[in-house]
């Protein structure tokens, strides 16, 4: 038995993973819960799974059983004794200081966040112990990763030409990027593919979560951003691909299913019945590839210019992006104004220097800080 703990465990992906979990009794033994919120879900997810510890900012000591509190938050929750494996599903970075307190005590990490990587990729690494496959203790739950990982086994790196990620191109795919300036957050959110939280459905509009995706692969995989490229795939049935030197292409595919990359994390090297929606290749629908071409998506353009130059910027893009968001579904920032905030941000507070974790969240801080202010949301 596995014993696993869950941070963000009333969000999409946490509500799935725990599907997985309950579809493998045999297999894993939950001991943690964290979210977000009190939420009537995450009382009933408490009322699910009496043994686990649990911890929420809303929640008090008092609250729950003495038994249960985790008075150390999501660092107790990711080194507990009796957690081999921890799946990360939070948003935003609140994760990181439990990722790298994960690493460090020798848990395995199932990493759904972006954040994390994106904010504290050179942390992380330098997390992992030297020796061994890193993909074994840092494993990728986004589709376009695990497909990466899986189409890597067996492989060496050094024979990679190329990582190519996969992105359906959103709700406003084949639109000029100058006529979005009127689009509304509806539209945004109306993903053709993905079900989804607010924040990431509008980052995928903007393509900002694709480039999140190229750094995380840098961390991830190991190599440099001249090899990792991304493709437009409308029906996201190819979950990426890698291309090699000899000129040939490994790719995972599958309908579109979080489920499938939540259980691969959770039982690789082993596959097991799971309770992802799957069909034959005659059912599939056909399946089309265009180019992703600069001025398209500004945003991706922005954030892929800013990870190229590396240094402090990670923080400052993620910080930048979720408070221009949030200022976009509040109605105070037009579309086409989030790849503007992101660039005046990096423009304004990047640096060549790679931050500590405490210059980490005190940058991430500042920026909020800073950048809510100009926007009203602060």
């Amino acid at each position: 038995m596995t014993g696993v703990a869950v941070l963000g465990s009333t969000g999409s992906i946490g509500r799935q993973t725990l599907e997985v979990l309950a579809a493998h009794p045999d297999r894993f033994e939950l001991h943690g819960l964290a979210a977000g919120h009190a939420s009537q879900a995450f009382a009933a997810q408490l009322a699910r799974f009496p043994a686990a510890r649990a911890w929420t900012p809303e929640l008090r000591p008092d609250d729950v059983a003495p038994s249960r509190w985790a008075e150390g938050e999501l660092v107790e929750l990711a080194t507990a004794e009796n957690v081999e494996l921890v799946v990360v599903a939070t948003t935003g970075m609140a994760a990181l200081p439990a990722v790298l307190a994960a690493l460090r005590a020798g848990r395995r990490v199932a990493l759904a966040n972006k954040e994390t990587l994106v904010t504290g990729g050179h942390l992380v690494r330098a997390a992992l112990p030297a020796g061994g496959d890193p993909l074994d203790r840092l494993r990728p739950i986004d589709s376009e990763h695990s497909a990466i990982w899986q189409s890597l086994l067996g492989e060496r790196i050094a024979d990679v030409t190329a990582l190519i990620l996969t992105a359906s191109g959103g709700p406003f795919r084949g639109r000029a990027a100058a006529d979005l300036a009127d689009a509304t957050p509806d539209q945004a959110l109306a993903h053709p593919t993905w079900r989804m939280g607010q924040k990431i459905t509008i980052d995928s509009a903007t393509l900002v979560n694709k480039a999140f995706e190229a750094i995380e692969a840098k961390w991830l995989y190991g190599v440099p951003y001249s090899k990792i490229s991304a493709v437009i795939h409308p029906q996201s049935v190819v979950h990426s691909l890698v291309e090699f030197v000899d000129g040939s292409y490994k790719a995972q595919l599958g309908l579109p299913d979080m489920r499938l990359p939540i259980q691969y994390a959770l039982t690789h090297p082993d596959r097991l019945p799971s309770p992802a929606r799957h069909a034959a290749p005659d059912a599939w629908p056909a399946l089309d590839f265009s180019p992703l071409r600069p001025g398209d998506y500004p945003a991706y353009d922005t954030v892929r210019a800013a990870a190229a130059a590396g240094g402090n910027r990670g923080a400052i893009l993620n910080a930048a992006d979720e408070v221009a968001v949030g200022a976009f579904l509040g109605g105070r920032l037009p579309f086409t104004g989030i790849a503007e905030v992101i660039g005046a941000a990096v423009e304004r507070w990047g640096s060549d220097e790679e931050p500590s974790l405490e210059g980490v969240i005190a940058l991430d801080a500042e920026v909020r800080s800073a950048v809510g202010a100009e926007l009203g949301t602060g």
